[in-house]
């Protein structure tokens, strides 16, 4: 008879938000799946679980996907966890879940912590629509390409980013999005030093510059996707954005041709984001 592989939700920084069943379940598995075995030491430890750890992350899963699922296979309880937060969701575990269910073998979610649910649930923007991007490329050139890529998404967009990269990060979005679109900064959530600051893009961007205390630690950018159209270009309206933008940057031309035109500079701006990434 095949065990569990129970996929478990661990406190992405107070450890008082794990779950009874988490703790439990944590406590009479066979074999706990950690990325760090050293990370997750003082967590399991304080639930006090005698389980064997075995590491399983990006490098070495596809090689430790056999190891887990054949303890599971033999009748053993195994759990997977993160570093912090639920699996999968930007950490490893897909490789090892996807060939779980090939295999037919039983998959129990043990739904808590999550960075990316916690941040919407207080950004103060809408989350009836949302999407998920994780982490934006590490260089230059392909992050402003996949932010062209999202600058027209009407979406709520959500995305993690290091510290390190954090203060280009907003900047690109300053760009890309236009520098007055709504976001809110969520940094060590749950932790003691835990920061929740809403504003613009601009607004975020001089704050972290100002303060570089503020480009520390665990950090998920909630971004407002872009206003719908609520009014649709005319043809004289279009032929002079075009032309503008010929020879101007995207801001720039925006800007005149509202004063050319009388509509919304945010309109023709959208507009012309939508021209450039090619999806209007």
């Amino acid at each position: 008879m095949s065990g569990t592989l129970y996929i478990v939700a661990t406190p992405i920084g107070n450890l008082a938000d794990l779950s009874a069943r988490a703790r439990a379940v944590l406590q009479r598995a066979d074999l706990i799946a950690v990325e760090d075995t050293r990370h997750s030491g003082r967590l399991l430890q304080e639930i006090g679980t005698r389980a064997a750890l075995l590491s399983c992350h990006e490098h070495n899963e596809a090689q430790r996907t056999e190891v887990i699922l054949s303890r599971v296979q033999q009748g053993d309880t195994v759990a997977l966890i993160s570093d912090a937060g639920t699996p999968l969701i930007s950490d490893p575990g897909f490789v090892l879940v996807r060939e779980a269910h090939r295999r037919g073998l039983k998959v129990v979610p043990v739904p808590g912590p999550s960075a990316l649910i916690a941040a919407l649930s207080c950004a103060g923007l809408a989350t009836d629509r949302f999407v998920f991007e994780g982490f934006l490329p590490a260089k230059a050139g392909a992050r402003q390409r996949r932010l062209a890529e999202l600058a027209s998404e009407t979406r709520t967009l959500v995305f993690y980013e290091a510290p390190h990269r954090i203060l280009a990060c907003l900047a690109d979005l300053c760009d890309s999005f236009g520098t007055a679109r709504d976001a809110t900064l969520a940094r060590e959530l749950t932790k003691t030093y835990e920061t929740l600051v809403h504003g613009t893009l601009q607004s975020l961007h001089d704050l972290l510059q100002r303060d570089e205390n503020q480009q520390k630690g665990e950090i998920v950018l909630v971004v407002a996707g872009t206003a719908r159209r609520e009014q649709a270009l005319d043809a004289a309206a279009e032929h002079t954005l075009r032309i503008l933008l010929e020879d101007l940057p995207l801001k720039q031309a925006a800007s005149l041709a509202a004063r050319l035109t009388g509509l919304k500079k945010n309109l023709l701006y959208d507009v012309a984001l939508g021209w450039q990434s090619g999806k209007v």
